[in-house]
């Protein structure tokens, strides 16, 4: 199952870890977001303890959302030792983004 990242757990969870953290900003209104989010979910189990890889809804935690100036979902970034390393936006396929995640591990 993906991390759920919220404003509360984002510092802790995305920024302050030692494992890549791979975030999903999405919403459930957004049609694209649903086609990204089963990929998500497979890559959590499959990285399940060498990365956190998770789901942001931006409609129920703008701070992160502001902060991080995601302006087009789904939007996702690739987070390592507190820094963005790299961002997709827009529906991506398992293997695009599992390259992404290999790459920065």
């Amino acid at each position: 199952m993906a991390f759920e990242f919220t404003d509360t757990n984002f510092q802790e969870s995305a920024l302050e870890g030692d494992k890549l953290s791979v975030v999903d900003f999405w919403a459930e209104w957004c049609g694209p977001c649903r086609l990204v989010g089963p990929v998500i979910e497979e890559l959590a189990k499959d990285y399940d303890g060498k990365a956190t890889i998770g789901k942001l809804n931006v409609d129920h935690n703008p701070e992160v959302s502001m902060k991080y100036g995601v302006r087009s979902i789904p939007t996702i970034l690739f987070i390592k030792n507190g820094e963005i390393v790299d961002k997709h936006v827009g529906t991506a396929t398992k293997a695009t983004l599992e390259q992404k995640i290999t790459a920065h591990m």
